[in-house]
């Protein structure tokens, strides 16, 4: 398995694509495969999804919209080392973590859905010659101590459980000259000692320290350290010690009694201890930064921290997070289009798209009347898919028809009543206001009229978001839309970021220069938009300037992304970089006039999302959806 890595999104669909078509709406992706907390893919078929995610360790399969998770290869199994663990150190099975564990000495394997340990090797007998031990002479059992010890003359055997003296081959010449001779070691309890605990032979110094909680032996020359009683294992409740052991198994008998226990060893002549086990539940449950619960399965952890809003779940050991359902960057796209089989088209090709916009409603006159080009089979596909619906709102883009109906409170709230009655109808989720070319006198009226749609739709629990133009500071005060006075009635505010240079221009530029938006974010946040409300529109389009022999311009037209590497290879354009936008300026020839744009692409798109997560915005807003080659949303769902 691979970490970290993705494959070819290209190459995999190719892998796993049928033969033959398939229906448009059998596109529209159903499922999300993660790798930890990094959105890999998006698919409509399972097992699609499932395959390509068995390429990765600690994957999973969502349900888009439910998060529930349908497959997953978290492991069930990990191995420590001293109570330390490596990443590749995890398994799913425990024949394989005892096979990895086995290798490798003071090793441990834990069940993650279970506290403390299912195997270990920890030594339980310490061959010693003399006063001398290696690494290598610590064994599990007595029998393979002893077979090892039988290789040396004069060696002892120490039950590390108890610290006592358990076998040895030492002749009973040997042990009564050692007791004649002279007294080298002496018995200690902290700082205090006896003449009577002076000993010449070591093992009667060994044998009379167990009398004695906490004993060391030292050597009566050098005061080195040969045998110590210290008990080197001590169990934590939470932060608070509430035992010391002299052996681990006595120190795991105890902990085990107790929950969110651990223990800690200090092992000979060290100055610091480490824990090496515990039987805290492995899945830790936060709300933002503070702790609220743990679990030992991930199902557990799951349904515990769904229940919260800005929760994530870690992992004991290390603080990883493996899921969150902290706010990601929205994705939000136009349709441009009422149409059923149009929007379904729109959204088959998009992946993580969070909010569709269907052009359904109009202010009809100035009375207040309603078109509606809704349809009720569409918004609950679209909510089936997991998508949130806001239709988008407009006033024909007329601004005479605007002023005589904002002028007038009846109108207002006839319009407000039946716009707000038919969104519960169709049971979306939200409505979005594009009421553009308004006048500047209609300043005041556009904001009372937004406050009165805000506040009806809220009773209903509907979202209301309100599209308004790049614009600039510099007379923005002369302009219909007081920028800080919506931002505090409507929940979002999506600046129209684009026709920087729109087709009644009077030279050749970009439709969106990355500096222009930029500044237009800054300007936006100025106003005093928070900036959880402010979502940035991006252009799925660009426009295209002919110009003359004479150098004069002399018309445009827009061109859909999705058709420009075509163009471009027809036309044998040449591309470079231009400092101004941000961009790269597009250019050919043909008969005898020169044809220019600015390019729009996955990187300039994903240039535009970097500026959102810079300025730590809400989000982005398509317009719009169907200009865009399917390709650009696999780079675009990595990037929430």
């Amino acid at each position: 398995m691979k970490r970290k890595t993705l494959i070819s999104m290209s190459l995999f669909a190719m892998l796993f694509s049928s033969a033959g078509s398939v229906h448009a709406a059998d596109k529209t992706t159903k499922y999300r495969v993660y790798q930890d907390q990094q959105v890999l893919m998006e698919t409509a078929s399972y097992a699609e999804a499932e395959a390509y995610a068995r390429w990765f360790a600690d994957s999973r399969v969502e349900e888009i919209g439910s998060r529930k998770w349908l497959w997953h290869n978290y492991p069930k199994y990990r191995v420590y080392q001293n109570g330390a663990s490596l990443p590749q150190w995890k398994f799913a099975s425990l024949e394989a973590a005892v096979a990895e564990a086995s290798k490798w000495g003071h090793a441990s394997v834990r069940d993650m859905e279970s506290g403390g340990w299912v195997w270990n090797n920890y030594p339980k007998y310490r061959l010693y010659q003399g006063e001398i031990t290696l690494d290598a002479w610590a064994f599990p059992t007595l029998e393979a101590a002893v077979a090892e010890a039988r290789r040396w003359g004069n060696a002892h055997i120490i039950d590390l459980s108890t610290h006592g003296w358990v076998w040895d081959n030492i002749p009973a010449g040997r042990k009564a000259e050692l007791r004649q001779g002279p007294k080298l070691y002496q018995l200690y309890q902290g700082s205090y000692t006896s003449e009577a605990w002076t000993f010449a032979s070591l093992e009667d110094a060994v044998n009379a320290s167990l009398y004695w909680s906490n004993s060391e032996v030292r050597r009566t020359d050098s005061g080195k350290v040969v045998h110590s009683n210290v008990k080197p294992y001590k169990v934590y409740q939470f932060d608070k010690e509430i035992g010391s052991f002299l052996g681990l198994e006595q120190a795991i008998a105890y902990a085990q009694a107790y929950d969110h226990t651990r223990i800690t060893e200090r092992p000979e002549g060290s100055s610091t201890a480490r824990t090496i086990w515990n039987n805290y539940p492995y899945y830790q449950v936060y709300q933002n930064n503070q702790w609220i619960a743990d679990f030992q399965t991930i199902g557990g952890a799951l349904a515990y921290a769904s229940r919260y809003s800005s929760a994530s779940i870690r992992l004991y050991d290390d603080g990883s997070v493996i899921w969150d359902n902290l706010k990601d960057l929205q994705f939000w796209g136009w349709n441009g289009s009422s149409s059923d089989t149009t929007i379904r088209s729109h959204v088959s090709g998009t992946q993580g798209l969070d909010v569709v916009s269907p052009t359904y409603f109009q202010l009809q006159d100035t009375s207040g009347g309603l078109a509606d080009t809704s349809n009720a089979a569409t918004v609950a596909w679209l909510k089936e898919q997991g998508y949130s619906v806001h239709p988008l709102v407009a006033n024909q883009f007329d601004s005479k028809l605007t002023t005589g109906f904002l002028a007038s409170a009846e109108a207002r709230a006839k319009f407000i009543d039946a716009l707000v009655s038919r969104a519960v109808k169709l049971g979306v989720d939200g409505l979005n206001i594009d009421f553009e070319s308004v006048s500047g006198s209609d300043r005041a009226a556009f904001t009372k009229f937004m406050e009165e749609l805000t506040a009806k739709a809220h009773e209903q629990k509907l979202t209301i978001s309100v599209d308004l133009p790049r614009g600039s500071a510099k007379w923005n005060a002369k302009t219909a839309f007081d920028h800080e006075k919506l931002a505090g009635i409507v929940d979002y505010v999506i600046t129209m970021t684009y026709d920087q240079h729109w087709k009644g221009s009077t030279e050749p530029g970009s439709v969106a220069g990355l500096p222009w938006i930029e500044e237009g974010i800054r300007e936006f946040l100025a106003y005093g938009i928070p900036r959880d409300k402010l979502i940035i529109g991006i252009p799925f389009y660009v426009r295209e300037w002919k110009i003359d022999a004479a150098g004069k311009l002399e018309s445009n037209r827009a061109l859909l992304m999705k058709d420009l590497p075509a163009l471009i290879e027809s036309k044998k354009a040449v591309r470079t970089y231009d400092a101004r936008f941000g961009q790269d300026k597009v250019e050919y020839t043909e008969n005898g006039a020169r044809y220019v744009f600015w390019m729009e692409d996955e990187s300039t798109v994903k240039a535009r999302i970097d500026l959102a997560k810079k300025y730590d915005l809400a989000g982005v807003a398509a317009w719009r959806l169907g200009y865009d080659p399917s390709s650009l949303w696999s780079m675009m769902l990595q990037q929430k």
